[in-house]
């Protein structure tokens, strides 16, 4: 992923080979993404992901990692510190709670939905499938349900199995097991869920962690809905959200923004204010093609978010193939993070850390005429004078979370 267009290094060898149309389709699409993919690409495991190794490496399962995770349970002391009080952590974990029982419901089995796992279906896929005559028209109307049932973004790629975890986890141990998926899958759709502004702008706290379990509730339920209507016309889908695939290069290919340098997918609606979730499936559909809006190269002079981060765990350099852990996946040039780093923030504060989201300059009220103006000036050749005047007005401040609280009565109802 990268500020400029390049070819793939081919199809890895350890995946099943292409069609000459799919490959075709997905090797213009990397092209239109600006991804670069060398040989030396690896599917990645998710037993490596950082949350996941939080639960058998020795060196990220700490105390202060269990502290992190019981936080969220309540079994931790809230402390004085605006942002980290008992109503801060009352609020966050409730907006978690949908997300959190519906992963929880099938640990037992070793089954983690959501995070680990796909959410299980409910009920029967009807028998008889609802004929398509018209796959483009197809695509609008799941779009326009998705945003019905809850999404504030929708695109369409194409099934593409580089991105597909190499395994999943037993979350009873955390042994790998299979990643299987049902055969015949052409399509993903992607589903983007923005966050609260106003939440968001008062990071770091446990306070702003309330957006990202919204957004984290949200997007089971949506996921859910969808993937249930698509069953009900007779075709599968598979409802995904951190489980089974990276969402990143999946939601770049299905046109719903560009990496940045903080390691999001910066969007056009919302910045990198977006929660992601997926669903894989053969209704036939058609795919939507790479959108770039100058994001790279905006993000290629920007380093606001590496300065603001209070443990350098962001990169300042370009893009780069290597990681600095096996937290990263290999083969792909991109910025990568010292998720290592981050993470170890996070355990010390009990919550999620998004400054780096936070004081990004797309992170804007794109709703103002003003600002999506600015937007359409930072992806063009003004956009040194767009990153000075971001700089110079002081945006990404942080807004205490007791002025939130304060406040809460007057927030408009939407």
């Amino acid at each position: 992923m990268n500020d400029k267009p390049a070819s793939s290094g081919g199809w890895p060898s350890n995946l099943p080979a292409l069609s000459g149309s799919d490959a075709a389709e997905i090797a213009e699409s990397d092209h239109a993404a600006g991804f670069e993919i060398s040989d030396a690409f690896e599917p990645f495991k998710q037993r490596n992901d950082l949350f996941n190794r939080a639960f058998w490496d020795p060196s990220i399962a700490t105390d202060h990692a269990e502290g992190f995770f019981n936080s969220y349970r309540m079994r931790s002391i809230p402390r004085r510190g605006d942002g980290f009080t008992q109503k801060d952590f009352a609020l966050r974990n409730a907006a978690w709670s949908l997300a959190d029982a519906i992963a929880d419901r099938s640990m037992a089995d070793g089954v983690r939905e959501g995070f680990l796992d796909p959410l299980k279906p409910h009920g029967e896929r009807a028998p008889e499938q609802v004929p398509v005559d018209d796959p483009a028209a197809m695509s609008q109307e799941i779009k326009r349900i998705a945003q019905l049932f809850g999404a504030d973004i929708a695109g369409v790629t194409a099934f593409d199995p580089r991105w597909l975890y190499a395994s999943r986890v037993d979350c009873r141990d955390f042994s790998e097991k299979p990643n299987d998926l049902p055969p015949g899958l052409t399509s993903v759709i992607v589903l983007g869920h923005g966050m609260e502004l106003d939440l968001v702008d008062t990071y770091p706290s446990a306070l702003a962690g309330t957006a990202v379990g919204l957004g984290y509730s949200g997007e089971a339920a949506t996921a859910i809905k969808l993937a249930n209507y698509i069953r009900n016309l007779g075709y599968e889908a598979v409802a995904s959200m951190n489980d089974t695939a990276l969402v990143i290069p999946l939601a770049i290919k299905a046109g719903l923004g560009e990496y940045g340098r903080n390691q999001m997918v910066i969007t056009e609606e919302f910045g990198p204010r977006v929660r992601f979730s997926k669903i894989f499936t053969d209704l036939p559909l058609t795919h939507d093609r790479p959108k770039r809006f100058g994001v790279s190269e905006f993000c290629a002079i920007c380093r606001r978010c590496a300065d603001a981060c209070p443990v350098s765990a962001l990169p300042y350099g370009p893009p780069t193939e290597a990681g600095p852990n096996h937290s990263s996946i290999k083969g792909v040039k991109k910025w990568t993070a010292d998720c290592e780093k981050c993470f170890g923030y996070w355990t010390k504060l009990k919550s999620d850390c998004a400054i780096c989201l936070r004081v990004c300059p797309y992170n804007k009220d794109f709703s103002r005429p003003v600002m999506r103006l600015a937007q359409r000036l930072a992806g063009t050749r003004l956009r040194k004078m767009i990153l000075w005047l971001d700089t110079a007005l002081g945006h990404g401040g942080r807004t205490t979370p007791k002025s939130w609280w304060q406040n809460l009565a007057h927030r408009p109802r939407h």
